[in-house]
């Protein structure tokens, strides 16, 4: 079951939250779940508005999750991500730093999700 910490200048304080083992919802249905403002505008990866920056919080190796064609194309546009970060995820199973919340399911695995609370704004 893994742990979710949701930290951001726009909150008080971070907020942890544990993610039922087997769900397959997105950080970003997790957040409006559990009242954490990500902001966001379509929810579908085209807009790029919830965007998050996740750090891999215990000693288990990181794990990549697919990232979808929309994710990629909106990274790429913002420059969060390079050619080797999206081979690395897709080859190695090294997940790349920012995602989409929107885009992302956690896995079994504690995680730090960081968001400015501008809607696409930069990590």
């Amino acid at each position: 079951m893994p742990n979710i910490t949701f930290t951001s200048p726009i909150m008080k304080k971070d907020k942890t939250i544990y993610a039922v083992a087997g769900n397959t919802a997105t950080i970003l249905a997790l957040a409006k779940e559990h009242a954490i403002p990500i902001p966001f505008e379509c929810g579908d990866g085209d807009c790029a508005s919830c965007l998050i920056e996740v750090t891999h919080l215990d000693n288990k190796p990181a794990m990549a999750m697919m990232l979808t064609e929309k994710e990629k194309a909106r990274l790429k546009e913002l420059q969060m991500i390079t050619p080797e970060e999206i081979e690395a995820a897709e080859v190695s199973d090294v997940p790349p730093r920012f995602r989409l919340a929107c885009q992302f399911i956690p896995r079994d695995e504690d995680v730090m999700v960081h968001f400015t609370g501008t809607p696409g704004g930069s990590v």
